[in-house]
Order: C-alpha cells, then structure tokens, then sequence
C-alpha cells in the first residue's frame, strides 16, 4: 500500500522557488501569496498547497510526515524575497531572533532586500554563532547602517571563520560608498 500523497499536478513541486511563488501569485494573487508567506514564517498552516509551493519536492516530504523543524518558516521568509507586503516587516524582524540560524539568515536577507530598518538586530546578528547569519548580518547592515556602525562591521575583519572576512569587507566597503555620498 502506497501511502505517498500525489500532489495536485499544478502545483510545480520540482521548479525552482522563483517560478513557484511566481506561479502562486498567478493562482492566489500577490498580497495572499504574501499574507500565506507571513503565515508560514510565524510557523502556522498556511495550507498544505501553499506550502508546496514555498517548500517544492521538500514541503511534499513534510506533508508525508518528514519533521517540519523551522523548515515552512524557513520557507515564508524566503518567499518575502519575491513578494511583498510591508505588514510582513515586524514578523521579519522577529525572525532575525529564530532559533534556527537558517530562518535567521533568511530574515537578514529579507530586511536587505526590503529595505526593512533593523540596524540594531543587525548589530546583535553579527555576533550570531552561525558564520553565514553573521555574514548576512554584515550585508544588510552595510546597506541601512550609520557610521557609529563601521566599528562593529570591522570587528569582523578576523572573524573566527574566513568565509566572513571579505564580506566584512565588502559591507565596509559599502558602507563607507554610501555614507559617502550621502553626505556629497
């Protein structure tokens, strides 16, 4: 006996997550992609057709009983990266403080893409134990922080790990690009 669910055919488990929530906007609409993706991001049902389409082939293994764990948050957080809604911006900010480091990078490069101010999460994040959550910390800092923030972006040019180096770097590099100008 086969107990493996069968996805509805329209639903493109196997796309990439672009063409998916592409594809759920088309079905659901942008803000109801958007609201479901805040839903999920709060770790809450936010359906188990949309969470195909957030998750692919991966939302198909949670729903034949594979662990959730922070997966579907994971998810939500990551559709905010091709829709949007600015309600979304308190949930995002209280991603940045998930217990799982990968929600939590996620929700650093959601408040860079969207612009969402979180400097002094971001300055909190950069001390994360998780050298990619601290990498991506760095990036978004560098785009909204303030000059009193080169101090702490420059801490991390010997972080721990060397993945972090030059994108400490990089975010000083960015940062002193954009005070710059802002200042001309």
């Amino acid at each position: 006996m086969d107990n493996k669910l069968n996805p509805h055919p329209d639903i493109p488990i196997d796309l990439p997550t672009g063409e998916r929530i592409a594809i759920a906007v088309e079905h659901y609409g942008e803000e109801a992609v958007a609201r479901k993706a805040i839903t999920l991001l709060r770790g809450e049902n936010a359906g188990k057709d949309f969470l195909l389409y957030a998750g692919g082939r991966h939302g198909l293994g949670i729903l034949e009983g594979a662990p959730a764990l922070y997966w579907p948050e994971l998810w939500g957080a990551r559709t905010l990266l091709h829709v949007w809604d600015e309600a979304a911006a308190p949930d995002v900010v209280t991603g940045l403080k998930n217990r799982a480091w990968r929600v939590r990078e996620m929700c650093a490069r959601v408040v860079l893409e969207r612009d969402i101010p979180a400097a002094a999460e971001l300055v909190r994040l950069a001390s994360d134990e998780n050298p990619r959550v601290r990498a991506a910390a760095l990036r978004a800092l560098a785009a909204q922080g303030t000059a009193e923030h080169q101090s702490v972006i420059a801490q991390h040019f010997s972080d721990r790990d060397k993945s972090v180096r030059p994108v400490a770097q990089q975010a000083r590099d960015t940062l002193a690009a954009r005070l710059k100008a802002a200042s001309a």
